[in-house]
């Protein structure tokens, strides 16, 4: 059966089929560095006993709503905020309902942060804390473009990084955090795997697929659905590239890319409300948003595509201490080309719109995709998992409808207006609201993948050679059990609408949809992963942390515990659970006089207990 991407119910068995569900073996990690055992055993002990029990997922709670307004920034009508193109935001009715505009404590500014961006740090804490929210996004957001994905691999000589190294270079490292972490988000929608997908010049097009990622975060959604639909490297994961026309033999369009882009890009499997809940018919079912019928008409649309390689580009390079040519790479930075006399003629019927027979392919796309992009199901669709993503697994109906609402109109008229809606997601009272901190069905499992960034930001990572030689993670087993870029399947590496069976998340009717990575091989995996990195990081101590700030508070473990609790979790851990971590540190004791090793291992200890901690891994 085909899961509903939006609400986790089954597919009907008579409902739009689903793409096959290809699972790659991932590629072997780096090699292990030898183990560095660390003290605290018993505190660890209890740490993934509590890992392995640890809660999550999201719910309803969080502040209410009300009249508001910016303080200090403008009257009740949003006027006078200054805060770039995020400006319009503030007058719509979600910006007037907003009641926690500026961070009032270090705890406020840090949560912001990390539900944000990857990490925080004091300076950046001190900013929001001054700016406020609304006006530190709009800074972000409009900030000067840095280097690309694609200009890093260039930069580098032939075949010496992949796909693997380039993510990692660019999560790690980016000065433009908060783009690279909703770039991250939308990679988890808008899937293509590196595990399943492979060409002559395969870290480029990945990296021009991440480019245009980073580039969709600051753009509309319209504009983002052509360019995901035309990019090669989805060509190469759904089959667009090289799709052609029907013919007399018996070929028909291939329709992978037709059906995923309305089940999990764009309109999901049944007609929504506008705050994300299932429109039902008479019988209560719920109404699907399309049929196998439209996936067919659709399918006709998306052909005729594949890789734009002028003449002159071909057999144009030889790779170094090779005897044969290939195609340079310029067609990685380019979106797939048409072939007319490829492409299907026949009239086309999708979702209430007509393709008129002999249609130029340009125009048909267009019909297509402007169709997908005003179809009412969008903005909850989409909202919704930006919500869970960012914020909390079960978001309330109303917090999803004031992010749908924003995706209808950004302030200024403008419909999906990607930065607006990723602002309404982190600025919406139930985001915001101390509220969420002592429901226990609020925020969400952080995803391994956004741990280790998160790790490598705080403590200052860096890889001498630039080659970020961190690697293909995916194996659970002894690693994170998960890696950028690398989904097992289109399906994301867990569903939105995710249930951990025979759980209390599932008797109280919530979704925890990062526990599907969740078993006891990946909790001994992770742990066990985590106390190699911390101290010798990847590839030779190549890429390694340096820890400068925390080794200067090592000889007060109250004040280090106090550092790690508000950079990494916004002072979320639980006051036991703190007494528990800095009691492990006292043992052994560490002095002025103690030897590095000494010194370095309480630190990591500290670390490797506060990521092990359930107010940790459940992020609020």
């Amino acid at each position: 059966m085909v899961e509903d991407i939006a609400t986790g119910r089954p597919e009907a068995a008579d409902g739009p089929p689903r793409a096959p569900d290809t699972t790659a073996t991932p590629d072997a990690g780096p090699a292990a560095a030898p183990r560095n055992p660390l003290p605290g055993a018993a505190a660890l002990a209890a740490a993934a006993a509590a890992l392995a029990a640890c809660g999550g997922g999201g719910g309803g709670g969080g502040g209410g709503g009300g009249a508001g307004f910016f303080p200090g920034l403008g009257g009740g009508n949003g006027e006078g905020v200054q805060a770039g193109s995020l400006t319009p935001l503030a007058s719509t009715p979600s910006g007037q309902s907003y009641v926690y505009t500026q961070a009032k404590t270090d705890d406020e500014a840090a949560r912001f942060l990390l539900q944000a961006q990857f990490s925080a740090s004091e300076a950046e804490i001190a900013a929001v804390r001054s700016q406020g929210y609304l006006p530190w996004l709009g800074a972000q957001m409009d900030r000067a473009a840095t280097q690309t994905g694609w200009a890093w691999i260039a930069s580098k000589p032939y075949d010496a990084v992949n796909s693997d190294d380039m993510v990692w270079n660019q999560l790690m490292t980016s000065p433009d955090a908060l783009r690279k972490r909703m770039a991250l988000a939308l990679s988890e929608i808008f899937v293509v795997s590196a595990n399943d997908v492979s060409s002559n010049w395969t870290a480029h097009m990945f990296a021009q697929y991440w480019d245009m990622l980073v580039a969709g975060v600051t753009g509309n959604f319209r504009q983002l659905l052509e360019n995901v639909s035309l990019n090669p490297a989805m060509g190469y994961y759904l089959n667009t590239k090289g799709n052609q026309k029907e013919n007399a033999q018996g070929r028909q369009p291939d329709e992978n890319y037709a059906r995923e882009v309305m089940q999990l890009m764009s309109i999901g499997l049944y007609q929504l409300n506008p705050d994300g809940s299932v429109k039902t018919g008479a019988d209560g079912a719920p109404l699907e948003s399309y049929t196998q019928d439209d996936v067919t008409n659709l399918a006709r649309v998306f052909t005729g595509y594949d890789l734009d390689i002028p003449s002159g580009e071909r057999n144009a390079f030889t790779p170094p201490g090779a005897s044969f040519t290939i195609e340079s790479n310029a067609w990685t930075t380019r979106p797939m080309a048409l072939t007319a006399s490829r492409h299907s003629t026949l009239e086309a019927k999708f979702l209430g719109a007509t393709v008129p027979a002999n249609t130029e392919g340009k125009v048909a796309l267009k019909t297509a995709l402007d169709t997908l992009h005003n179809h009412p199901n969008v903005g909850p669709f989409i909202g919704r998992q930006l919500i869970q993503r960012l914020v909390t697994s079960n978001p309330s109906a109303a917090y999803v409808k004031r992010v749908a609402d924003v995706f209808a109109d950004n302030g200024a008229g403008v419909r999906g207006d990607m930065k607006s809606v990723f602002a309404a997601v982190l600025l919406d009272n139930e985001a915001r609201s101390p509220a969420g901190l002592a429901d226990a069905s609020f925020g969400r499992l952080r995803e391994p993948m956004l741990r280790l960034v998160q790790w490598g930001r705080t403590f200052g990572i860096t890889s001498t050679q630039d080659t970020w030689k961190i690697g293909n993670l995916s194996r659970p087993n002894d690693q994170l059990g998960q890696s950028p870029l690398r989904s097992p399947s289109v399906f994301n590496f867990f569903r939105p609408g995710y249930v951990p069976p025979s759980s209390a998340m599932a008797s109280a009717k919530l979704v925890a949809p990062e526990f599907q990575l969740v078993n006891e091989t990946s909790v001994g995996g992770y742990l066990n992963f985590m106390q190699n990195v911390l101290p010798n990081g990847f590839n030779s101590k190549d890429v390694v942390a340096g820890y400068a700030a925390e080794k200067a508070l090592v000889l007060d473990p109250a004040a280090l515990v106090r550092r790690l609790n508000l950079l990494m979790t916004a002072n979320q851990l639980d006051a036991g659970t703190v007494a528990l971590i800095t009691n492990a540190l006292n043992t052994p004791a560490v002095t002025a006089a103690s030897t590095d090793t000494v010194k370095n291992n309480r630190v990591y200890a500290a670390v490797l207990l506060v990521m092990a901690a359930p107010g940790y891994l459940a992020q609020k």
